[in-house]
């Protein structure tokens, strides 16, 4: 099972879905329209180790509410991604039971041998 949590708004989380070349039957959760649960957030950071992990500093609202200026929990780092759905480090590609996370070129080849089976 692939599933895919991304903006379809962000040039980048589009650009990375068409270089997977993913499977007809991939689930696509726009997490701007349908928000995020905290379960499912809880699942990735049982496979991330971390909500800072899942956690992206590259949201305008990160500089906007003047967050590099405060030392941030767990529980903030959760609250926040729940709360705002651009700090959620995307596009979240879950290949059965593994997560990938974000967009570095290691990360979305090794998102991609895993969904083809490499």
């Amino acid at each position: 099972m692939v599933k895919i949590f991304h903006l379809s708004t962000c040039d980048t989380c589009q650009r990375i879905i068409r270089e997977l070349d993913v499977p007809a039957d991939t689930v696509f959760q726009d997490i701007k329209t349908q928000a995020i649960s905290p379960e499912q957030l809880d699942a990735m950071k049982e496979k991330a180790g971390t909500y800072e992990s899942l956690f992206s500093r590259q949201a305008r609202k990160y500089r906007e509410w003047s967050l590099k200026d405060k030392k941030l929990s767990e529980n903030d780092y959760r609250e926040l991604i729940l709360q705002e759905y651009t700090f959620l480090k995307r596009p979240v590609i879950q290949v059965d039971e593994t997560f990938f996370i974000g967009n570095a070129p290691k990360t979305v080849e090794a998102a991609k041998a895993k969904i083809h089976g490499q």
